[in-house]
């Protein structure tokens, strides 16, 4: 029988990617992807009327509270216990319980949705005349449990290869689906939601030949692992996971279900106003899902460092990730606001009036979500996940505080304003925590965190900002240390190397002394 020491050195069952390739795989696919998300989201905004959308952002919302609240968030451990379990020759159990609860769960939490379909859309829609988009939503419940299961599992194999394109095959075909059905059958949010349960479902069977791959792959267990030992291990890891889950998408709907609940008018027209909001955020909601996919494909490589006992390079590449992906965030969002009377006066129609005059809000809250997402990583490396809870907790909090305020006098005004100040408590918390545990931001990394703030200022002041920080980031001292840039300008010059580009390579090169 085989040690753990000999099994943590073998490799991952399936082929495994380093950090650095990782995100150039993840960035590459989603060039294509977020490009077909793009086009699918357009599309959508053009043939549904305002309460069609809001209905299918409504719907959309309630798979995403549902799905890992089904599951318990179970798959949510796998980034930080998989590689736990592998090293100790008991990744065969570990897979194989997993499976099986995840499985169980999943279908029961179907057939609970489809029992209560009625109550379920009085609560999502306003009326239960929507309890048959509800049991529809059951059934795409199942598939999304499903695929999410695979994510998360591959992910933390640190196969961002297969990864990204189980996700570009799930775009691209709800893109085919969606465009299909509003075209042949109507456009109504039912449509939608019938092609992104075939899309679900075309992704997973898409998944299964790798996943039986891994599974014949991984070797026969070489030490034994009691339920208790597992569960003791995973439970309290997993139920913080869960807590977070809940609060990060309850903190990501809250407003909208506050608008289909508080806005004092009828279902129709709050369905409305949740139409304009979900235009409002089409693109910032592509930045986030970057960042998310991002913030999710570092966890693997930061736990592998955290468990091998370097937690200062955990820390060192945590402010750089923070600093190199927020200024790029913050530039997306520029762009997104300089082109943003394009967007919604030619590809939107002109349809959602109020979704453009918040699309600056939008843009700010959800730069903001997507740095908490890469922050609260150091959290959950060190078992601290329980503090991510309490953060969103106190952002959830205040986000239904103002909404309760804010939202009868100004409508998605209000509500766009309370969830910008909730992200911004959610971030610094996170921050706050971070130091705690020996996390600290430089000046460079704080400076990241307020540039969002400009582009309240309009197009012109944060397209400023964003020249002089780049400008900074090449030449000036703040963003960056003399070690931040040495280990990027490395970075670039080996990949400048590897595609035969010697004369950039020598340039990197040179950056670096």
């Amino acid at each position: 029988m085989q040690d753990s020491s000999e099994y943590s050195a073998t490799t991952m069952p399936l082929p495994t990617n380093t950090l650095v390739d990782s995100v150039l795989i993840l960035l590459a696919m989603n060039v294509v992807q977020r490009l077909v998300g793009f086009v699918r989201a357009v599309l959508f905004c053009r043939w549904l009327n305002a309460e069609q959308l809001g209905m299918w952002d409504m719907a959309f919302s309630l798979l995403v509270l549902a799905s890992p609240i089904t599951v318990l968030a179970i798959p949510g451990s796998f980034g930080r216990y998989l590689e736990h379990f592998r090293q100790r020759g008991q990744m065969h159990l570990f897979l194989r319980r997993m499976i099986l609860a995840c499985g169980g769960l999943g279908i029961l939490g179907s057939l609970a949705l489809v029992l209560l379909r009625r109550p379920f859309a009085v609560l999502v829609f306003g009326s239960v005349e929507q309890a048959n988009l509800i049991a529809l939503a059951a059934g795409t419940l199942a598939l999304v449990v499903a695929y999410n299961f695979m994510i998360e599992l591959f992910t933390a194999a640190r196969n961002i290869r297969l990864v990204s394109g189980m996700q570009l095959i799930n775009s691209v075909a709800f893109a085919v689906l969606g465009v299909a059905m509003l075209l042949t059958w109507e456009c109504t949010a039912g449509a939608v939601l019938a092609a992104y349960a075939g899309a679900c479902l075309v992704t997973v069977a898409w998944g299964a030949r790798p996943l039986g791959r891994l599974w014949r792959a991984v070797p026969h267990d070489a030490a034994p692992l009691p339920h208790a030992a597992m569960w003791n291990r995973i439970g309290p890891f997993a139920a913080w996971v869960l807590l977070g889950c809940i609060l990060t998408n309850a903190f990501a709907v809250v407003d909208r279900y506050m608008i289909v609940h508080f806005s004092s008018t009828t279902a129709s027209a709050a369905l409305d106003i949740v139409g304009n909001y979900h235009a409002s955020r089409v693109v910032p909601l592509l930045l986030i899902s970057i960042a998310s996919m991002l913030a999710t494909m570092s966890m693997p490589h930061l736990s592998h460092d955290w468990e091998a006992g370097r937690r200062d390079l955990v820390a060192a590449r945590l402010r750089l990730f923070l600093k190199v992906f927020g200024v790029a965030l913050f530039a997306a969002a520029v762009a997104v606001q300089v082109a943003g009377p394009l967007l919604f006066q030619i590809a939107f129609k002109g349809k959602f009036p109020e979704g453009q005059a918040v699309l600056p809000w939008a843009l700010v809250f959800c730069t903001w979500f997507g740095l908490s997402l890469f922050a609260q990583n150091y959290l959950l490396c060190a078992e601290r996940a329980g503090l991510v809870g309490a953060a969103l907790a106190a952002g959830l909090g205040l986000n239904v505080l103002l909404n309760i305020e804010l939202l009868p006098r100004f409508g998605l005004h209000g509500a766009v304003l309370s969830t910008t100040a909730a992200n911004a408590l959610t971030l610094l918390m996170i921050c706050w925590f971070n130091r705690r545990h020996g996390f600290r931001l430089d000046r460079g990394a704080m400076l990241v965190l307020v540039l969002p703030v400009a582009i309240w200022f309009g197009p012109w002041a944060s397209a400023a900002a964003l020249l002089i920080v780049c400008f900074d980031a090449a030449w000036g001292r703040i963003l960056l240390s003399g070690e931040e840039r040495r280990q990027l300008a490395e970075g670039a010059a080996d990949y400048a190397r590897r595609f035969g580009w010697d004369g950039l390579s020598r340039r990197f090169s040179r950056r670096q002394v």
